[in-house]
C-alpha cells in the first residue's frame, strides 16, 4: 500500500499557529464556559440581599435581552461574512450601518451585556466578575481586530473616530 500524502500549501498555517487570531477564540470559549457553568458563589463573597432580588432579576433580564438583540443585530448585518476570528476574511466588506452605527463591535458588546445580565439575574457577584473578565477580553480582542481592519480598510480610521467601541455613547 502506497503512502499518499496531501501537499500542504506553504501559505496555509495550521490553526494552532494563530495567524487569524485562533487563540482568541479558545480563550473566548473558556470565558463563555466560566460565565455559564462556573461557580456562582464562593466563601467570603457576600450574598445578595433578598430585599431587592426581584428588581435585580428584572434589570438582569432586561440587560440580557438588550445584549441578545444587539449581538443578533450585529451578526445578522454581517450575514455570511461573519467569522468568529478577529482577522477579517479576504472578501470582507466594512459594515458601518445597522448595529454598527451604535458600536463598532456590537456582537462583542451584546455578548458582554448578556454575561452581565446573566450575573445580575442570578444575583451572583462572582458571575458579574466573570462578565467583567469577558468584557476586558473583548476589549483586548477588538484592539487586535481593529489593527487588521485599519490595514484592510483605509476608511476605518474615520469610522473609528465617530463610533464608540463597545459601550454605546460611553466607550
Amino acid at each position: 500500500m502506497k503512502n499518499k500524502s496531501i501537499p500542504v500549501s506553504m501559505s496555509h498555517n495550521p490553526w494552532w499557529k494563530g495567524s487569524r487570531g485562533e487563540w482568541y477564540l479558545v480563550v473566548q470559549a473558556a470565558l463563555f464556559l466560566l460565565v455559564i457553568f462556573g461557580p456562582r458563589s464562593w466563601p467570603g463573597v457576600p450574598e445578595w440581599g433578598a430585599r431587592y432580588g426581584w428588581l435585580a432579576s428584572v434589570v438582569g433580564g432586561t440587560v440580557f435581552l438588550a445584549g441578545s438583540l444587539l449581538a443578533a443585530a450585529g451578526a445578522l448585518k454581517l450575514g455570511r461574512k461573519l467569522t468568529p476570528l478577529p482577522k477579517p476574511r479576504d472578501n470582507a466588506e466594512l459594515v458601518v450601518t445597522g448595529a454598527y452605527r451604535i458600536v463598532r463591535h456590537p456582537i462583542y458588546s451584546g455578548l458582554a451585556f448578556m454575561a452581565f445580565g446573566w450575573g445580575v439575574w442570578l444575583h451572583s457577584w462572582l458571575v458579574i466578575g466573570y462578565a467583567l473578565l469577558l468584557f476586558i477580553f473583548f476589549d483586548i480582542k477588538s484592539r487586535r481586530e481593529e489593527r487588521w481592519l485599519m490595514d484592510k480598510f483605509p476608511e476605518y480610521s474615520a469610522y473609528r473616530r465617530r463610533v464608540y467601541k463597545l459601550i454605546p455613547f460611553i466607550y
